[in-house]
C-alpha cells in the first residue's frame, strides 16, 4: 500500500509515528522530492513539518538507512540513495 506524502501523522493509529514518518519520506523521495544523491530536508524543518519530538524524526531517518533508502554524514545531512563509494 502506497503511503501519501502529503499525508499527516496519525498520533491515535495502530501505526508508530516514526514508522509512519519513516513511510512518508520514502513515498517523497519515490515522488521525487528529493532526488538521488541529494539531501532530505532536516531534522529541525521535519519536527516543524510533522509535529513530532527530533528523537522520533531520528528513529525514522534510522529506519530508513537501515533499508538502505539514505545515508547521513554528521553535522552536514541525510541524503537519498547509497553512499558514494571510495576509490
Amino acid at each position: 500500500m502506497a503511503t501519501d506524502p502529503d499525508a499527516q501523522i496519525d498520533h491515535e493509529g495502530p501505526v508508530t509515528p516514526y514508522r509512519q514518518l519513516a513511510d512518508i519520506l520514502k513515498a517523497r523521495i519515490a515522488r521525487g522530492d528529493w532526488a538521488e544523491g541529494r539531501p532530505i530536508a532536516s531534522e529541525t524543518r521535519l519536527v516543524q513539518e510533522y509535529g513530532l519530538a527530533r528523537s522520533t524524526v531520528r528513529r525514522a531517518i534510522a529506519a530508513l538507512a537501515e533499508e538502505q533508502a539514505v545515508w547521513t554524514v554528521q553535522g552536514r545531512g541525510t541524503y537519498v540513495g547509497q553512499p558514494p563509494t571510495e576509490g
